[in-house]
């Protein structure tokens, strides 16, 4: 992963004098709320429900043990003893005293961490592919891109009051774990005629508010375009972008007005004055971030080998296991492996400190001291040899993160909700464990399929209810909390936004309507077909029939 320079912490080192500077002023009545709402808001913290709530950048994903260690120690010496993995590969704490966050940003700038751009009208934290560097289906590593495009977008003293949040994705797999097509700049990577690195890049995608599937502007942008054109898109829609509503204020909303091909030309006027250039992308830069990512020191093994056989036929708990939750890699002999954060009663994505410093000491022993956290709120060790898989399982069993259900219909995305969100209109974590007890039998979850159910605790959608097959919106009527149910929406290559099935339910009635929805799929499917191919297959009608029956 990436190592800082003497530069780089520096600059993070004066950020965090800056900034406790800024909350000294602030607490002494020497800044007005309204002074110290953009500060905080760069530096990653948010006032809730309940508490102030700090959101820690995690990029694309990548963490090393040591900063795991610290990050449990913030839970253990600044919160409630645990953190919460968002849905962005953020990590999240839920209960600091804003008086003491300085010294939490100092903690973490001791491992090269920091909170800046995780909140505010500014580029947010860059994701990809919690598989990256290891999946059998990408083209090539995407780190080394999103460390680029993270150090081009960090500090960019031109984007810093953007209308409204920014957020990049980019994907280089066959499979797009990244829903680059529902971020406001989605960047693929390609190969052009010649066989070389080139980029696709798509605009105008979001959730919240107003769901919309982005569109592709351009396609084979040599690499040392790359950050020009991305410049290009930004001063677009800083320039155009709508700041008197803020529900109108992201990129999506331009590109919708516009329409894809006014705003491509926007764009490309914008680039013909910054390609070929001082802006382009040095091969020298490029090489030089690819060196921070070389593999690993793997041993020279085979896949499957004989022990492994042996362990899945004598053990079928660890043979579900290793079909779950474990993913294929591209070096003989290892596997990727997913750690379930959903176990039943515990709210998605949580984690305490004592299983942060657990993981930490499975990282070094396992993974080569590294660690991911995903999308759906679960963590990864990405190198673990094959060999290995059966005690890990083992430990992970008695942390509670062995659960075999990733991919099924209790790997739950969930947001925080109206449990701790200011901004949520009904709770969250409840509804999903609602569901995780109603699905219980993990053999019946596996006979489902692949199924995937958000949840979100208002339009914010943080817990991307739209994208999920099944999706579930927490809804305010007249005080009291609802939830509207949409169905067929999915975040990969064939992205599509759910639509909603019809009047909204009551909070007890959630876990049966799933249950109707299931009973009608598995009715209604045909041998080896996915809820999505069997929603798509026979639309709506049956399934609204069924949950509206009197």
């Amino acid at each position: 992963m990436y190592a800082y320079t003497e530069y780089d912490q520096q600059l993070l080192n004066e950020r965090v004098d800056q900034y406790r500077s800024q909350t000294t002023r602030f607490l002494e009545g020497n800044l007005t709320e309204e002074e110290f709402l953009a500060l905080r808001l760069q530096n990653g913290l948010y006032v809730q429900r309940h508490a102030p709530m700090l959101r820690v950048a995690i990029p694309y994903g990548m963490l090393n043990s040591a900063q795991v260690r610290v990050l449990a120690e913030i839970a253990r010496d600044f919160d409630k003893g645990y953190a919460h993995f968002s849905t962005r590969q953020n990590i999240q704490y839920n209960w600091p005293a804003l008086e003491l966050v300085p010294d939490i940003l100092e903690k973490l700038a001791s491992v090269e961490m920091h909170a800046i751009q995780t909140s505010g009208n500014c580029i947010r934290n860059v994701t990809t592919d919690q598989f990256a560097g290891v999946a059998t289906d990408e083209i090539e590593d995407p780190r080394p891109w999103c460390e680029i495009i993270r150090q081009w977008s960090t500090f960019h003293p031109e984007f810093a009051y953007l209308p409204r949040k920014f957020k990049i994705a980019v994907n280089s797999a066959a499979s797009d774990r990244a829903a680059i097509k529902f971020h406001d700049i989605g960047v693929e990577i390609v190969k052009d005629a010649q066989g070389n690195t080139a980029f696709d890049i798509w605009a105008g995608g979001g959730l919240g508010r107003t769901p919309i599937v982005g569109e592709k502007v351009t396609e084979g942008l040599a690499p040392k375009y790359l950050l020009s054109y991305l410049e290009a898109i930004l001063r677009v829609y800083n320039r155009y972008g709508r700041r008197d509503n803020k529900y109108k204020a992201r990129i999506k909303i331009l590109v919708k007005a516009l329409g894809v091909d006014a705003f491509r030309e926007k764009v490309e006027a914008e680039w013909s004055h910054m390609k070929d250039t001082d802006m382009d992308l040095p091969q020298a830069e490029i090489d030089r971030m690819k060196a921070f990512f070389p593999a690993p020191a793997y041993a020279g093994l085979q896949d499957e080998p004989a022990e492994l056989e042996q362990q899945r036929a004598a053990n079928p708990g660890f043979a579900a296991w290793i079909k779950r939750n474990c993913t294929a890699h591209k070096q003989p002999g290892y596997m990727a492996v997913t750690l379930s954060l959903k176990a039943t009663s515990v709210a998605p994505g949580d984690v305490t400190t004592d299983e942060l410093f657990a993981i930490a000491d499975l990282a070094d022993q396992y993974s080569f001291g590294e660690v991911r956290s995903t999308h759906k709120q679960n963590v990864v060790l990405a190198d673990v040899r094959q060999d290995q898989l059966y005690p890990l399982w083992e430990a992970l069993k008695a942390l509670g993160f062995a659960t075999a259900n990733i991919g099924c219909l209790t790997d739950v995305i969930c947001c925080p909700g109206g449990d701790f969100c200011s901004l949520a209109n009904a709770k969250s974590i409840p509804i999903a464990e609602q569901i995780q007890r109603q699905f219980d039998d993990l053999d019946y979850l596996y006979d489902l399929g692949e199924i995937e159910l958000n949840i979100s605790g208002c339009m914010n959608a943080c817990g991307h209810h739209h994208i999920g097959n099944i999706g579930i919106l927490g809804v305010d009527k007249k005080g009291e909390e609802y939830y509207q149910v949409s169905l067929g929406g999915c975040s990969g290559r064939d992205a599509k936004v759910g639509k909603i099935i019809g009047p909204s339910f009551f909070e007890n009635d959630i876990a049966d309507v799933v249950t109707k929805i299931i009973d009608v799929f598995v009715e209604k499917r045909i041998e080896g077909e996915s809820f999505q191919s069997t929603y798509e297959r026979v639309g709506m009608a049956p399934f609204k029939e069924r949950v509206y029956a009197a």
